[in-house]
Parts: structure tokens; C-alpha cells; sequence
């Protein structure tokens, strides 16, 4: 599946602002994963936000436009969501989700190495 060159662009240009971190992409998810300090931060999955995020604010932002819960084999995935186009087409809102994936990536645990 591709996914929109344009804002993996967004992304790549607004983290290479953010002083002192270490970002590396990666394709995953059928798309292409931004590890921040190592660990997964943002991907772009076709034409959507996929955002990392403390799981103790999920209900509250289930209430935001164009939010999807994220779902992998039939379970939703705590701590992660889609973000649909309309959900980041403002500036504001596209710095809303990606100072959120940037704020709990300090908090988040890296995933295991595989050997």
C-alpha cells in the first residue's frame, strides 16, 4: 500500500525543527514509521495519522474529528489511532497530533530487539 509522500514530508520537515532527537524512518504498517529516539513515534498508513499516544487519554480523544480507533486483528490498540485527512489539515491540528506522539515518546518502551 503506498502512502502520501506529501505528508510524510509534513512530518519529516516539523521533526527536523525539534532540537536534539534522533529520527529515523522506517517502513512498517504499510507505510512509513518516524522512530523518534527509537522508538515508533508517527507513521504515515496511506492518507492517515497513525499516532502514538499515552493510552490514559484515549477516551478524551476519541471526541476529536476524524479520529479512528486503531485496530490490529480484531482488538483495538490502547495508546494508538488513525487520524483521517480532515483530522490534520490545519496547521493547528497537525501540530496537536504530532506534539501528542512527541510528548509520550519519553514515556513509551521501546519494542524488542529482534536477534
Amino acid at each position: 500500500m503506498a502512502y502520501n509522500t506529501g505528508l510524510a514530508e509534513r512530518i519529516r520537515a516539523y521533526l527536523a525543527a525539534v532540537p536534539e532527537l534522533q529520527v529515523e524512518e522506517k517502513k512498517m504498517f504499510s507505510g512509513l514509521a518516524f522512530l523518534v529516539n527509537g522508538k515508533m513515534c508517527v507513521n504515515v498508513t496511506g492518507e492517515q495519522l497513525m499516532c502514538r499516544f499515552d493510552p490514559a487519554i484515549q477516551a478524551s480523544l476519541q471526541k476529536r474529528k476524524a479520529y479512528q480507533p486503531m485496530i490490529m486483528k480484531g482488538r483495538v490498540m490502547n495508546g494508538y489511532c488513525c487520524v483521517a485527512p480532515d483530522g490534520f489539515k490545519t496547521k493547528k491540528d497537525f501540530e496537536f497530533w504530532i506534539k501528542l506522539c512527541l510528548g509520550f515518546n519519553d514515556k513509551a518502551k521501546s519494542s524488542k530487539k529482534k536477534h
